[in-house]
């Protein structure tokens, strides 16, 4: 059950708010259509209930609000705008990314494309998929986690009739085992065709809340279309013989050659165009629109194909031979699922007409997850199974692949669905081993600098700008390419998300930062013999400094894409570092001490509860001389201002009153 109460959009300068004091529900079992004209606030109605966008009023989601569900994810399907994801990820990889989030096998990614139809695209980019794929590829991520209620923005838009009608089957599959759908249109027609309950609005306030039955009796009524040259003399034969009839019958002028006559039949007027000797071109009888509060006529409706004996013929073998592809389907999945120990309950196999002899659906997508039961409503699970002790959470038989691996089996997802790791690393060892020999050539700089690549005009070596960007992009392309809720996120605990991330792009800048050691010390004894290679005396300060700046940059690169929600935010915020942060710590480093710092390694080991060997006083000493140098204090500085800052931004909306 989703009951939405009172939203209301925050107004905007000296105008009304989008959507007023809107309250309807969407019960379990029924697909409920969100009908109203495009700027009528639908779109902005479903941001309010997933608490996307500020305002007042309430959605409650069987009983609680979506910030007090532990896993959205499960609760609720998502469809708004276009599909998000880097267009140059494949569909199988967005997929399993997303099944990370949301805490299930990544198995469910094939499943989910088998359900669709379009496994044969998995392994295409989704900036080649066409609008109709999109869809279908959006609607198997919405459905992913087995959610109970389906949130979709103009699913239908742009698809041709065969597609809607797959679609409308896809939705009273969901619906027809206990799941609640809401879906938005402009189109009165399409709303009383896929939808059981129709909720109409008008510049965001509720206008009527119909059954589908009583919408399509008082807004829609049945209409002749007929296309002729000579319409205004129909026109006038059809109302001088309807007039004498003594019939009520409404003739509505659409274009210069169409009419739209409603009270009527396609005989009856055929047969008047015979007897005047009126030349029609087209006849046809169609359903149009009644026009609601504050609208216009069904002229300015787009006109539907005339349904033709053949036409009709042609979806009724369409739809069958679908059935067998989709019983196909559902008949393997099962096998699977009984090879695991698994077993179907027969409510799962529920037909969108109940009855026992009527044909499965092909898109009844819950059917290798969740049954409905015999009642049609999503199942409570027992006290003991609530984590807060209180009951209406969704109990799913998907398996659940939680625990603190989650995050990290997502972010693993994310950095390796795309080429970028591979592409900056191959261009990080060039730039790096070009600079290291040209270095060598000059003899300008020391030994370490030259390793690293980093002459002094530059302000960081080409490794830790590689480090900064993979950084940078760990939170950019989520916000580009949104693959988590803006506002809460899919994956639980953010601060989790947030230690997965810095824990794989350390992890990833160290990888880079070593192969471009290695890179330019074969270069450099390529072309110069091992003259310039000499053996350091100390090796494990400087490979200490050098994993410290590289694992500083991407960690900044992750704090400042989170904080400004962008990646060149976050590979600025990498440059900053050096260029305007090092040179404030320089000057106030200048400044002598007016006490020394003598004996800080002991007071150290007197204070710590883990008491550490003599021995290790040395590296203690060289981690404290590393932090101390302009660089590494700097890097220390910005690092614990952005936290504290990701922490006020990121973690702050999480906060519920």
């Amino acid at each position: 059950m989703l009951q939405a109460i009172g939203l209301t959009s925050t107004p905007r300068r000296d105008l009304p708010p989008i959507v007023d004091d809107l309250t309807f529900e969407a019960r379990p079992g029924c697909v409920t259509a969100l009908l109203g004209e495009p700027g009528s606030g639908k779109t902005t109605a479903l941001r309010l209930m997933l608490e996307l966008e500020p305002g007042r009023g309430v959605t409650y989601f069987r009983g609680r609000p979506l910030h007090r569900v532990p896993q959205p994810g499960r609760e609720v399907g998502v469809l708004l705008g276009d599909v998000p994801g880097n267009p140059a990820r494949t569909v199988r990889n967005q997929l399993r990314m997303l099944c990370a989030a949301a805490g299930v096998p990544a198995s469910r990614a094939d499943t989910m494309l088998e359900v669709v139809g379009i496994a044969g695209l998995r392994d295409h980019r989704l900036g080649s998929l066409s609008r109709a794929m999109e869809r279908r590829f959006a609607l198997a991520a919405a459905l992913l986690a087995d959610p109970c209620t389906l949130l979709l923005d103009e699913p239908a838009a742009e698809l041709s009739s065969r597609e809607r009608t797959w679609l409308y089957g896809l939705l009273r599959g969901h619906a027809s085992l206990g799941g609640a759908v809401l879906f938005t249109t402009d189109d009165a027609r399409e709303a009383a065709r896929g939808a059981d309950r129709v909720v109409s609005i008008e510049a965001g306030r509720l206008v009527a809340d119909q059954d589908a039955a009583d919408f399509a009796r008082t807004r829609l009524r049945p209409r002749v279309a007929v296309r002729t040259p000579h319409a205004a003399r129909l026109a006038d034969v059809l109302g001088r013989e309807a007039r004498a009839a003594r019939r009520a019958v409404e003739i509505v002028a659409e274009s210069g050659t169409r009419l739209s006559v409603y009270g009527s039949n396609c005989a009856e007027v055929g047969e008047a165009a015979f007897r005047n000797g009126v030349l029609v071109h087209q006849l046809a009888d169609e359903t149009g629109d009644a026009g609601g509060a504050g609208e216009a006529t069904a002229a300015a409706r787009p006109v539907p194909q005339a349904r033709t004996e053949a036409g009709t013929e042609a979806r009724a073998a369409e739809a069958r031979s679908g059935d067998i592809r989709a019983q196909a389907r559902i008949d393997a999945r099962a096998e699977t699922r009984a090879e695991a120990g698994q077993q179907v309950a027969p409510e799962a196999r529920t037909t969108a007409s109940g009855g026992p002899g009527s044909p499965e659906l092909p898109f009844a997508t819950r059917a290798d997850g969740w049954s409905g039961g015999e009642t049609g409503r999503c199942p409570s699970p027992a006290p003991d199974d609530v984590p807060d002790g209180r009951p209406g959470l969704p109990v799913s038989a998907v398996r659940r692949v939680g625990g603190p691996l989650r995050p990290l089996r997502y972010e693993l997802h994310r950095v390796f669905g795309t080429a970028t790791p591979w592409l900056t690393a191959a261009v990080v060892i060039a730039v790096s081993a070009l600079t290291a020999v040209l270095l060598a050539r000059t003899g300008a700089a020391p030994r370490d600098r030259m390793l690293a690549a980093w002459p002094a005009f530059l302000p960081l070596p080409p490794a830790a700008i590689g480090a900064g960007l993979l950084g940078a992009l760990a939170f950019g392309e989520e916000y580009r390419y949104p693959a988590l809720a803006a506002a809460r996120g899919t994956v639980p605990r953010r601060l989790g998300l947030l230690a997965a991330k810095l824990g794989v792009c350390s992890a990833l800048a160290l990888l880079i930062g070593t192969l471009a050691l290695v890179g330019d010390t074969c270069a450099v004894g390529l072309v110069f013999g091992a003259a310039p290679l000499r053996a350091p005396a100390q090796w494990i300060i400087p490979a200490a400094s050098w994993a410290g700046l590289l694992a500083g940059c991407a960690w900044a690169g992750v704090l400042a894409s989170a904080v400004f929600r962008s990646t060149a935010a976050g590979l600025a915020a990498v440059l900053a570092v050096p260029v305007a942060v090092v040179p404030l710590v320089r000057k106030v480093l200048a400044e002598p001490s007016a006490y020394p710092a003598d004996g800080m390694v002991a007071r150290l080991r007197g204070v710590s509860a883990a008491h550490w060997p003599p021995e290790a006083d040395r590296f203690v000493l060289g981690a404290l001389r590393m932090m101390t140098q302009p660089v590494g204090t700097a890097l220390v500085l910005s690092l614990i201002v952005l936290l504290c800052a990701y922490g006020f931004t990121g973690l702050r909306s999480r906060v519920r009153w």
